[in-house]
């Protein structure tokens, strides 16, 4: 038999990467998003990025959180009914959120006091690793301190309790206006959408 005619055989190390290569490209394929590691374990994903407006008719019930942000103090989104309100759910864990905080950051900055804004921290094994997140990215606002991710089931269905970073905007009622599933796109298309939840949008 010639060489041109020989079938084709796998060493048995090409045959383990070849394994290992379909089964990484099938995950890819069907999940959409990559596992992330850190505090919160081997089950978080990256959602896509997408945004989700709701219009003034549909939005739901207001959404009512309150708890202990990361310095132990009370923190409540009921005391910031009047203005649209952005919340970041977030980890220290998360790579993704590293990308996303100088965005927000710059949101903040430029809209002033025209929005509150609120994190969560899900899943961080303690308020250390936060603390030492928001201080590494000059974050002001307060985060409430969620180690069981729990503080997402307020939000009604509209953010997984596996997804992060996601933020959620709230109008002046306190009701859902928009979701950003994954990092915000920018920190303008953030204060774009944040005033047009203000002007009633």
């Amino acid at each position: 038999m010639s060489p041109r005619s020989m079938p084709h055989r796998l060493t048995p190390v090409r045959r383990r990467l070849a394994t290992l290569a379909c089964a990484t490209a099938l995950m890819l394929a069907v999940g959409g998003c990559s596992t992330m590691r850190g505090s919160a374990g081997d089950n978080f994903v990256t959602p896509d990025k997408s945004i989700t407006q709701i219009a003034p008719g549909d939005r739901g019930r207001v959404v009512a959180l309150d708890g202990t942000d990361l310095s132990g103090e009370p923190v409540s989104l009921a005391s910031m009914r009047g203005r649209p309100t952005v919340v970041n759910v977030w980890g220290a864990w998360c790579g993704p959120c590293q990308k996303e905080a100088p965005l927000l950051v710059d949101a903040k900055r430029t809209l002033g006091d025209r929005a509150h804004f609120l994190g969560i921290d899900s899943r961080d094994a303690g308020t250390a690793a936060g603390r030492t997140f928001q201080a590494r990215n000059d974050i002001t606002w307060p985060s409430l301190f969620s180690p069981g991710g729990e503080a997402v089931l307020a939000f009604n269905g509209l953010v997984s309790p596996r997804g992060v970073p996601t933020t959620v905007l709230l109008d002046a009622d306190g009701r859902a206006a928009a979701v950003f599933s994954g990092e915000i796109p920018s920190a303008l298309t953030l204060v774009q959408m944040v005033r047009q939840v203000a002007r009633g949008g």
